[in-house]
């Protein structure tokens, strides 16, 4: 086998590190190896990115503590669709749900790391609740609501369309429930919630540490490199609006967001 064959594999190797999600550097000798390398030889990461980008992938963040992160091109066979998300969760992918999980996902990733300092903190973990995401949203709406309310018009801003049917649609699930033989409901916000945080764990962007508050997660290394390249925009979106001083009982930060981010996981 020559060297540059020999290269590309590897490269693919470490690559199909980063799609085992819940594997860390730490707990394979080879997967360690293949990091160092790719931080120390520039023929190698050279190779990890042309591997990378041949399969509609993007190198997010290679380190030790994470491993290699990689995100996925909008129309990467690896990219999950909503489609599969439903599934995942349980749900139907309905427009009217997508909006209540990308809520959920937004007040997960903006409590688990409500400084930017935090994102750029490589040791760093956040520790959020099911509870304290869902309060978390459902005061962020009422925010949203009441500014509508006191505008001349009652109505959100001209260039935020969707938003006002977003906070709406937060607002009016209800919070807990439970059916006829006595389940939680799944359909409640809370229940939402719950799913949305136990796919980023089956992803291994959080570990669930406790049952207190319908379910408590910290976040992993992988997670921040998520968050912080999404931050980018998100956090634009969140901070745009001015509402500030909203607390789930362990943090007050600044909240809030425009229909465009609620439409997309």
């Amino acid at each position: 086998m020559t060297t540059t064959v020999q290269v590309t594999a590897d490269a693919a190797r470490l690559i199909a590190y980063g799609l085992r999600p819940k594997l860390v550097p730490a707990r394979d000798d080879v997967y360690r190896s293949l990091v160092l390398r790719a931080r120390t030889d520039d023929e190698f990461i050279a190779a990890v990115q042309a591997v990378a980008s041949g399969l509609d992938l993007v190198v997010l963040e290679i380190s030790e503590r994470s491993g290699i992160v990689v995100g996925s091109v909008e129309d990467s066979v690896f990219a999950v669709k909503m489609t599969d998300y439903a599934r995942r969760t349980g749900g139907e992918g309905k427009a009217a749900e997508r909006v209540l999980h990308a809520l959920a996902h937004l007040g997960a990733a903006t409590l688990a790391f409500p400084r930017p300092a935090d994102l750029a903190n490589e040791t760093y973990l956040g520790r959020i609740s099911v509870d304290g995401v869902d309060a978390f949203v459902r005061e962020a709406a009422s925010r949203l609501a009441e500014r509508a309310a006191e505008s001349d018009s009652g109505d959100t801003a001209v260039d935020q369309p969707g938003l006002e049917s977003a906070w709406h649609a937060y607002t009016r699930r209800a919070r807990t429930g439970s059916t006829g033989d006595g389940r939680a409901l799944t359909s409640s916000t809370t229940g939402i919630v719950g799913k949305a945080l136990t796919f980023l764990a089956d992803q291994g962007l959080l570990v669930r540490t406790g049952t207190d508050r319908r379910g408590t997660f910290r976040t992993t290394p992988r997670y921040r490199v998520q968050v912080r390249e999404a931050g980018v925009v998100m956090f634009d979106e969140l901070l745009r609006l001015g509402i500030t001083e909203i607390s789930d009982g362990s943090a007050t930060i600044a909240v809030g967001w425009t229909a465009e981010s609620l439409t997309e996981l």
